[in-house]
């Protein structure tokens, strides 16, 4: 039934700003360009005829700086003078993207900005185009750090985000005769204007050497760490814009430099590459996020970045918290509460002991008594290889004193509360150590949080399910109210509000110009889902924006594909338990079907991918090259008549994403069920109108809670079911030998067809799920994925059908807001209250 109501009309927020009298706008328009007229030319230094679109830029950032920098002031006066209580998100990632349109749109001044440079001739895209991705993480757990951050902002918690200042951040990937190629990705090779250093807040961080015992008068004992050698971090701080500048957080990220840059004396004597050894050395530290870990240097090095940002950061923090407490820690877990994201940052548990047993002069079990109280632990993983462990050897040889920390962590635990629970049962005391014994012994950093935080999340809820029962069960038994769940959310501001404009301007003129700050608001939308003339609006936004995918893609790949295909997307970290592989498959099998009846009645389809594989995952690199292999093949066939494309877009990052999310037809989100945490993309392309082609996992499940399973595509085995299957022993060769289709395409990747001359080149993703026993069940999920492709082209066809699930999925997200994740942290985590700026 076709409703007939019509919604209230409201101003747009772009009409909104136009609905002041047009004086003031146009007078804030030529203020906003005068401004960047006068910072081109005194802060830059060149003039309009002869600026570059970097020039324009530059200044562009620094017409926005001018209320950035005078709102962060406010923001922190007023948390100084209040002695607010404050979270310190501590992550080895923050995935920032560009900021510039972001923060113009937080700012309400985008419009403002857009119209003064159209008035100099220049458009607002192609100048923020200049502008580098700060791609300072890996994927997801980066990405919502991100997410988080501009939520604390915007919600007004007081926060500091710390990281490390990488000078290179997560490789840009080139595709070469379809083969994935590393190149540095230097971010801020020429300086960046969105950020500031602050030299005053610089601080040096111990490393290596020994401990020694020292007797006091009195007979006490203390232990002395006599560090080798000292590393100067040096703070760099990025602006954070909330929503209409309620407030501005910091992120703060440390550069690792020498204390000595330059050795004069080896210099003169003609050791001029010897004299840059030990700066060349200290700056290593913060070159590259996550230094290839395979070799011994490998591990060093990573254990040394995740050291030294945490013990900056809470010097930092220590800092902060003694010029109003004045080394009186009585308060200090009372102001200060440290989210651990994932176990990257745990050495900072450790870390914030010594510094209060060693430098602060308090007992170990007053330290125990603050640390337990002020740290919490997101897990992010139930994958034992991603809960990290740290041989000894290597603690012994750069961080000796926080060993022997965790040793007397280790041994009150396992002494005074393992064995209160099970008096006797060496087994449980093995397993909930945090000291793995072995032939190589090690440092279990997910144990070790557990243990101290006073809170430990999950990030979906079926992810915080199997954390607690299944990865933690024995710490659950211990301490039942430890374990929650907080499910992950994503920033409508950029992930709606800035990408798709054409969505955003529905939503203002359907639920109100405060959506961006409360989602829930744009389930108004809902209930013209059987609108025609609102589904006819969404579609033609959905089209506009695959028609600007299409001119991307053929500009970075050289392939047309027709806007009027259904756009299948799957774009996340390239990893064997994502899954897509599963999604190659898939393809060979409806190219096959093609071959065989290219009159098929189906519509045409392009499958986009973008992924990035870890330099030394081999298998990884692998299903790259065949995705790309087989891509050109299909792409270049005639006889199927443009019904199927396969794009692989190189160098997937946040400014690409925020053109492929808006133009997603199906949202791949096919994890092996128990698998994948939470997963935030697959909330990215529901709030703009995708549908979630995916198996029960992660925030899947409450995606589909949310807009009905009726109004998305799922498939495959549940959690229960993979857990009896691969317990009952899984064998995938019976899948193999009973299923023809199967057989035929797997062996299809034995053949030269898709690597002309060079048979076998593909065949190690055959390998993979044969003869090393498909871990993530990729076989045993083939028929039903098939199936409910099938359904997704039918429903596709029904074009009435198909927009009323895509406005309901994109209405029904506002749980998914990262907003509502910070109001659940800062109530059953944080115990922290917003606080308006004065």
């Amino acid at each position: 039934m076709v409703t007939k109501s019509t919604p209230k009309k409201t101003t747009t927020q772009s009409n909104a700003v136009k609905a002041a009298p047009a004086a003031d706008y146009k007078q804030s328009v030529a203020k906003f360009k005068d401004s960047v007229l006068n910072h081109l030319r005194t802060t830059i230094g060149t003039s309009p005829a002869k600026a570059s679109k970097l020039a324009w830029w530059q200044a562009v950032v620094a017409a926005a700086n001018e209320d950035i920098f005078g709102r962060l002031t406010d923001t922190q006066e007023t948390h100084a003078k209040n002695d607010t209580r404050a979270v310190h998100y501590l992550s080895a990632e923050f995935l920032m993207g560009r900021l510039t349109i972001n923060n113009l749109t937080n700012l309400e001044k985008f419009d403002i900005a857009r119209d003064a440079l159209k008035e100099l001739g220049l458009d607002i895209n192609e100048v923020c185009e200049e502008e580098p991705d700060m791609a300072l993480g890996n994927g997801g757990l980066g990405r919502l750090a991100a997410c988080f951050m501009d939520s604390l902002a915007t919600c007004k918690y007081p926060c500091v985000g710390y990281g490390i200042h990488y000078e290179n951040g997560l490789f840009r990937q080139e595709i070469r005769g379809g083969k994935q190629v590393e190149r540095p990705d230097s971010w801020r090779e020429y300086g960046s204007p969105l950020e500031v250093c602050r030299p005053e807040s610089i601080q040096n961080v111990p490393l290596g050497g020994y401990v020694d015992k020292q007797t006091a008068p009195d007979g006490s004992v203390s232990s002395v760490w006599h560090p080798a050698t000292i590393i100067k971090g040096v703070p760099w701080d990025i602006p954070v814009v909330g929503y209409r500048g309620s407030s501005v957080a910091i992120l703060r990220l440390w550069e690792s430099r020498s204390t000595e840059q330059f050795n004069w004396d080896v210099f003169n004597a003609g050791g001029y590459v010897d004299a840059q050894a030990e700066k060349s050395l200290a700056e290593t530290v913060s070159k590259v996020l996550y230094p290839n870990d395979s070799t011994e240097a490998g591990k060093e090095l990573r254990l040394t970045q995740q050291y030294f940002f945490c013990a900056c950061s809470l010097r930092d923090i220590l800092r902060r918290y003694n010029r109003t407490h004045h080394h009186d820690y009585s308060e200090f877990a009372k102001k200060i509460v440290i989210q651990l994201n994932d176990t990257h940052p745990t050495i900072a548990i450790p870390e914030l002991m010594r510094l209060l047993i060693d430098e602060e002069g308090l007992s170990f079990d007053a330290a125990w008594d603050i640390a337990q109280k002020s740290f919490n632990y997101t897990n992010h993983t139930l994958l034992p290889e991603a809960l990290e462990k740290w041989p000894v050897y290597i603690f012994e040889k750069l961080l000796p004193r926080h060993l022997e920390i965790i040793y007397e962590i280790n041994y009150h635990f396992l002494n005074d509360v393992v064995e209160k629970k099970w008096p006797g049962n060496n087994d449980i005391k093995a397993k909930l150590s945090i000291i793995e014994e072995g032939e190589c012994r090690k440092v279990r950093m997910a144990n070790l949080c557990v243990i101290t935080s006073g809170k430990v999340n999950g990030v979906a809820k079926i992810h915080s399910k199997l954390v607690k029962e299944d990865l933690f069960p024995e710490y659950a038994e211990l301490w039942p109210n430890k374990f929650c769940n907080v499910t992950n959310g994503v920033t409508p501001r950029r992930w709606l509000l800035a990408c798709n404009p054409g969505l955003a301007n529905i939503y203002n003129e359907v639920s109100g110009k405060d959506w961006p700050l409360n989602l829930d608001e744009c389930e108004k939308l809902k209930k013209f889902a059987d609108n025609k003339d609102y589904q006819d609006r969404f579609m033609k936004v959905k089209h506009d924006n695959k028609v600007v995918l299409a001119k991307t893609i053929k500009e970075l790949v050289g392939v047309d594909v027709d806007p009027n295909a259904m756009f299948d997307v799957q774009v996340k970290r390239l990893h064997e338990y994502k899954r897509q592989h599963l999604n190659l498959l898939y393809i060979l099998s409806l190219y096959k079907s093609l071959l065989e009846n290219p009159d098929m009645d189906i519509p045409a389809q392009v499958f986009i991918f973008g992924a990035k594989a870890a330099p030394a995952y081999t298998l990884a690199k692998d299903i790259i090259y065949a995705i790309n292999a087989v891509g050109d093949k299909i792409n270049n066939d005639l006889r199927i008549k443009g019904k199927l494309k396969v794009v692989f877009l190189p160098n997937y990052r946040v400014s690409l994403a925020e053109k492929i999310i808006p133009a997603a037809d199906i949202s791949e989100q096919i994890s092996t069920a128990g698998y994948e945490a939470s997963g935030t993309s697959n909330m990215k392309f529901a709030m703009n109108g995708a549908l979630t082609l995916g198996t029960m996992d992660g925030a899947n499940i409450e995606i589909v809670e949310k807009a009905g399973i009726e109004n998305n595509i799922i498939f495959g085995l549940s959690v229960e079911e993979v857990q009896s299957l691969k317990a009952n022993g899984y064998n995938s060769w019976d899948y193999y030998n009973s299923n023809s289709e199967l057989k035929s395409i797997l062996d299809w990747l034995d053949t030269d067809y898709f690597t002309p001359g060079q048979p076998g080149v593909l065949s190690s993703i055959k390998r993979s799920l044969l003869d090393n026993g498909d871990p993530f069940l990729v076989l045993a999920d083939f028929a039903s994925y098939k199936d409910a492709h099938q359904r997704a082209q039918a429903m596709f066809k029904d074009k009435q059908r198909w927009a009323k699930a895509a406005m309901i999925n994109s209405a029904t997200m506002g749980i998914f807001s990262s907003d509502r994740s910070m109001h659940d942290y800062a109530r059953d985590i944080w115990n922290l209250q917003s606080k308006n700026v004065d």
